[in-house]
This record gives structure tokens, sequence and C-alpha cells, in this order.
């Protein structure tokens, strides 16, 4: 049996697109592929977009490639897998140990990872679940979040 911090779904992937191109981004993944859209949050309409999977829940999200405001000289790529966890005790256990490993040294500690009880590193608003960020010890970017009802 999986431990009670293991994900239990994938929730969305996060695909990036250059700047200036999300009406391409919709007719592609909206006209071409069929995505139905999904209502993206309010201060976002213009940097990202969100199709449904079939009937869902699973999602893609399209936005522009790169972390705003990251402190790094070089690219940091914002493409992501967004993994849910089936409650908030089962999401908090997952971040605490995830970022006490972080600390640890070890080859396989996270690169990053948000800290329990801080704020996480995504975009802020209403629409977003309880969430945190980390980035694997290759810093490929995580999302984990509650799955939604």
């Amino acid at each position: 049996m999986a431990p009670s911090y293991t994900p239990i779904a994938l929730q969305h992937v996060n695909l990036v697109v250059p700047r200036g191109t999300l009406h391409v981004a919709k007719e592609f993944y909206g006209e071409v592929i069929g995505f139905a859209s999904d209502p993206v949050p309010q201060l976002q309409k213009d940097v990202l977009l969100w199709f449904r999977i079939g009937d869902g829940p699973q999602q893609i999200h399209v936005a522009f490639e790169g972390v705003k405001d990251h402190p790094s000289p070089s690219p940091i790529s914002s493409r992501h897998p967004c993994f849910s966890l089936a409650s908030p005790e089962a999401l908090l256990a997952l971040q605490q140990r995830m970022y006490e490993h972080s600390l640890s040294g070890a080859e396989s500690a996270a690169q990053q990872c948000d800290k329990p009880g801080a704020e996480n590193s995504g975009a802020k608003g209403v629409e977003y679940p309880t969430r945190f960020f980390a980035r694997d010890y290759a810093g490929n970017r995580l999302e984990f979040a509650v799955a939604s009802s």
C-alpha cells in the first residue's frame, strides 16, 4: 500500500509557448485538437490558457516560458506536471518530507521546495487550490495540489 502522501492522479501538465502566441495556442489546442477551454484565474487572463481533456478532471495549461522574477541568470522553465493528493493533510505531509529532504544534501535532494507554512512560489489568486512547488534534483519543476472534488 502506498504511503498517504503519495500523489493519486495527474491533475494537469503545463506547456509553454512564445510570448504573444496565446491566440495560436487557442486555435491549435481548441480548434485543431478539440479541447474545451476552461476559465483561467482573473489575474492571468492574458498570459495563460486552460483546456479540459475530455470530461476532465485533467487539463492542459498553456503559458509563456520562464518563471517570472526568478533570480537565476539562465532561463528557468515553467513547464511542469501537477500531481493531485487526496487531502490537505497528505499534501502537507509530502511537502514536509520533500522540504526536509531538500535540506539533506543528498544527491536526490530537490534543488528547491516551498517551505511548509510559507507562501507557495506559484501565482496567487482565489482560483488556485492549496498547493506547493518544488524542483527535483535535475531542475524539473513539479506542482502538488489537493485533488479537486
